[in-house]
């Protein structure tokens, strides 16, 4: 680890010494100046109807249409002559925007396009079609069509030409084909389902883009240098469209659907389960217009079924484990709500406790209705909120012995609110936004939900980011708050959280108050960048939460409690004097954290080096060093806590993204102090046999040895240790995951997927011993300094304690019981997705959920991985329609 170490601060040093040489050379920004031309493309007017997007440019108003030409590279030339010649055409009527391509490739060269399934274009040959509709040099929607007919689209929220919301999911249509010069391309895009301001003439920002894979070559008609940051911004003038308005825009999305559930190990006598379970649904989602620059989107008891399950997992800490959002309805627009409010909060699965000898548990939350407006007004304004209600939940029991039925509330009816606006001002692009989230609960007071659930919550911010310098410099703040309201048992729930803590015995910030019927919190930073001009690139950063602050009823926080600072300085040359380098940057980084009693929590010192070679495959190299500090929350609710220093590597090594087998590898290795190690092996092959099927395999294997993994906490225990003993153990764990993609696409409006994840775990525990004093960083370990620790039968460990008697006299004996684990499980998906007609798809969608569990913690192979496919498990069948109804 030392070696690895070594290496990555070494690399970044060489590569320094090579930048300080580089400082002579030409400044790319300088030298692509040029770039930035005033250039414009005019549309053409043509009958309605006269165009048909088959691809292949053959009806005679093309003739009329004026072709651009004018294209440069951006890689791997920056600036250089495209290779193939490029021509693009665009033209218009009363309901839609055409765009016609023709691609002359030189030399008969191979096309690479797959056939795939919607937005599955960065391996495929395709050309890409941007639009500022607002023309505010701030947002752009893409359009792409690969040279197979493959469609994809995104939109761009901000000045950046990676930030990309791939949700926006438009109805268009658009068709390529192949012919013996090259290929070519026709697009027709509603003017329905673009954003666009009331005039009686458009002027709108555009850009193309032609992406060749095979020879990781990247054309544009504007190309943004790569030292720049920037996206529509750079965009030239899309002119000519004239007697064109913003339509209503009224979109209606019902949906019908059946599931059917089959639980491999269903008791005969169960009356919840008939063996089928067989459950209809109904629903719809509605879009509209809302005037010509914001849209209001609505679902009435929305289906997720053909969305793919989370991953298995194994989580021995004291946090949540927060999963992507993968619904449709939440994902689209979500830029506009980010950081305080956490989607998946909604319709997640309830909380309350249901005991009896059959109960049947709602999976999840049923949402009764949700609703968002969002858009971008002409003024730069941007504003998103989102309003969603979930029902009263019950769990339904039985209790065979008096043969009742009953039923218990489970969840509360709920109300979710999140909204922000966000204001872009001044040259730069300079952003002011507020944001405010609120939840509110429908709880008796009696009732126990009561006891468990904040009544109520709200949190809001105050942000500002100040772009300066033509957007070389970033200045950014935060100031934010937080308050939830509730019955004293919840509040005191929040206030003993692994957020907090307050219950420690050696906290002097705060303490805890069982009276509190609230808890409000803080939380704010400052952060300085330079993004752009030149070589050098810094970064710094001031932040803070206060240990009130709490963000889990609409959004997520790990921990509050700290104060964190950042630095890091950054190297980045994008033309090197090298044979070997295409482009590379180098980092140097400390952060440090605090809490608020002002012990350092955390502390690291950490080097980058990102390597892209002439080949275009990748290299980046990371090592850091973790000094000693001190948890508050090792002993989950106890006192601090000494942690070890620890040395990490990583080196990921990938190929060039456009080639036809996708390859990465990760190794990640690390040890600390106690000599425990962590690696990881990780990667990813992806395959294309034919145009039609792509198969992925993504293998993850983990070993991890962690000296402190926390146990208990027991009474009975040192007066060092405030009367208490907080056990921990070291634990030997191995994870083998692997990932199986396989899809074939019949064309692409109609695709098979299949995805499994075969899982494996194994934990063994050894070495038990309690913390001995507040601050420590070395275990009393059982069977040493006055204890004896004897392992029973049954796995068990009993330990005596002579140092500490009990409380009728004698020395204290207790049991650990055995933790060792072994697990395995399968979770799976096959979706035939067809979109029988623009914006109406029909689904069929079957899953699995297999897992078992056993105690002898045995270390797994590589084979126990595909053991889940022999576990019991539930099956899981649906059939879902939706049909798209436009209204003009």
């Amino acid at each position: 680890m030392q070696v690895a170490l070594r290496t990555g601060i070494g690399l970044a040093i060489a590569l320094t010494a090579q930048a300080a040489n580089a400082q002579n050379t030409p400044s790319p920004a300088r030298a692509d100046t040029g770039m930035r031309a005033n250039k414009v493309v005019t549309a053409t007017r043509v009958p309605n109807g006269s165009i048909r997007p088959d691809g292949r440019l053959n009806e005679t108003v093309w003739a009329d249409v004026p072709a651009t030409t004018d294209f440069l590279q951006k890689q791997p030339v920056e600036g250089g002559t495209p290779t193939d010649q490029l021509e693009i055409r665009m033209a218009y009527d009363d309901d839609a925007l055409y765009v016609g391509t023709r691609v002359r490739t030189r030399e008969r060269r191979p096309i690479q396009a797959a056939i795939s399934r919607r937005d599955a274009v960065s391996q495929s040959e395709h050309i890409q079609v941007s639009l500022d509709t607002y023309h505010d040099k701030r947002t752009a929607y893409t359009f792409v069509i690969t040279a197979s007919g493959v469609r994809a689209d995104w939109y761009h929220p901000s000045d950046d030409e990676q930030n990309r919301d791939n949700s926006f999911d438009p109805v268009w249509t658009a068709n390529a084909a192949v012919d013996s010069t090259g290929w070519t391309a026709e697009m027709r895009i509603p003017f329905s389902q673009l954003r666009f301001t009331r005039a009686d003439s458009h002027v709108w920002g555009v850009n193309f883009d032609h992406w060749v894979p095979t020879r990781n070559e990247e054309v544009f008609w504007i190309p943004v240098p790569r030292n720049v940051r920037g996206w529509s911004s750079w965009f030239g003038e899309l002119r000519g469209i004239s007697g064109v308005q913003p339509t209503r825009r009224l979109e209606i999305l019902p949906y019908v659907a059946t599931e059917a559930k089959l639980n491999a190990d269903r008791h005969p006598r169960n009356p919840f389960d008939n063996g089928v379970n067989l459950t209809p649904r109904v629903g719809a989602d509605v879009k509209m217009g809302v005037g010509p620059n914001l849209t209001l989107q609505a679902t009435v008891n929305p289906d997720f079924g053909q969305v793919e399950a989370d991953p298995a997992e194994v989580n021995l800490s004291a946090f949540e484990t927060f999963f992507s959002e993968k619904r449709p309805f939440f994902l689209e627009g979500s830029q506009l709500l980010p950081g305080y409010f956490y989607s998946r909060r909604v319709g997640a699965r309830p909380r309350g406790l249901a005991s009896s000898h059959f109960v049947d548990y709602p999976d999840n939350s049923t949402i009764l209705g949700a609703a968002k407006l969002t858009g971008r007004l002409r003024s730069g304004t941007s504003i998103g909120s989102l309003l969603a209600v979930t029902n009263r939940e019950h769990a339904q029991l039985y209790d065979t012995t008096t043969n009742d039925f009953s039923r218990t509330v489970v969840a509360p009816l709920t109300a979710y609110g999140a909204g922000r606006v966000q204001r872009e001002f001044g040259r730069n692009a300079s952003v002011a936004s507020a944001s405010l989230t609120a939840v509110e609960r429908w709880l008796d007071d009696d009732g126990s939900l009561a006891r468990l659930l904040n009544r109520r919550a709200y949190a809001g911010a105050t942000d500002v980011v100040l772009r300066l310098a033509d957007r070389t410099y970033e200045v950014a703040a935060r100031i934010g708050f937080s308050q939830i309201q509730g019955d004293t048992s919840a509040i005191l729930l929040a206030q003993r959280s692994s957020a907090r803590y307050f219950q420690r015995p050696d906290a002097t910030s705060y303490y805890v108050d069982p009276t509190r019927t609230s808890l409000t919190g803080l939380n704010s930073f400052v952060e300085v960048q330079k993004t752009g001009g030149g070589h050098w690139r810094g970064y710094a950063f001031l932040g803070t939460e206060s240990p009130g602050f709490e963000l889990n009823d609409a959004g997520r926080l790990g921990t509050a409690d700290g104060i964190t600072a950042v630095g890091q300085i950054r190297y980045i040359e994008t033309r090197p004097r090298s044979r070997l380098l295409r482009q590379y940057s180098v980092s140097m980084s400390h952060e440090n954290e605090w809490n608020y009693d002002r012990n350092r929590q955390f502390g690291a010192i950490r080097s980058d080096a990102s390597l892209e070679f002439r080949n275009f495959w990748t290299l980046n190299v990371t090592a850091w060093h973790d000094v000693n500090s001190l948890d508050a929350r090792l002993t989950r609710g106890g006192p601090l806590m000494g942690t070890p220093t620890s040395n990490v590597g990583i080196i990921q090594l990938s190929n060039a993204a456009g080639a036809n087998t996708r390859l990465s590898a990760r190794i990640y290795h690390g040890v600390n102090q106690f000599g425990a190690p962590t690696t990881r092996y990780s990667g990813g092959i992806t395959y294309r046999p034919t145009p039609r099927w792509q198969l992925s395999v993504d293998p993850n294997y983990l070993h991890s040895v962690n000296a402190r993994q926390y146990i208990t906490t027991r009474a009975s225990g040192r007066a060092e240790t405030y009367d208490r003993r907080y056990i921990f153990s070291w634990i030997d764990q191995d994870i083998f995951q692997m990932n199986l993609r396989a899809n074939y696409t019949f064309k692409p409006d109609l695709t098979l997927e299949v995805y499994a994840q075969p899982f494996a775990a194994s934990g063994r525990y050894y070495d038990f011993g309690e913390l001995p004093a507040p601050r420590a960083l070395e275990l009393r370990y059982y069977g040493t300094d006055g204890t004896s620790a004897i392992k029973n039968a049954d796995g068990s460990i009993t330990v005596t304690d002579a140092a500490v008697p009990a409380a009728g006299g004698g020395p204290t004996t207790f049991t650990l019981p055995l933790r060792d684990f072994n697990i395995r499980s399968l979770r799976s998906n096959m979706v035939v997705r067809w979109e029988y007609r623009p914006g109406s798809t029909l689904f069929f969608v079957w899953q699995q959920n297999r897992a078992a569990e056993e105690t002898h913690g045995r270390r797994i192979a590589l084979g126990d991985v595909f053991d889940g496919f022999s576990a019991s498990g539930n099956n899981f069948f649906a059939v879902k329609a939706t049909f798209w109804m436009p209204v003009k």
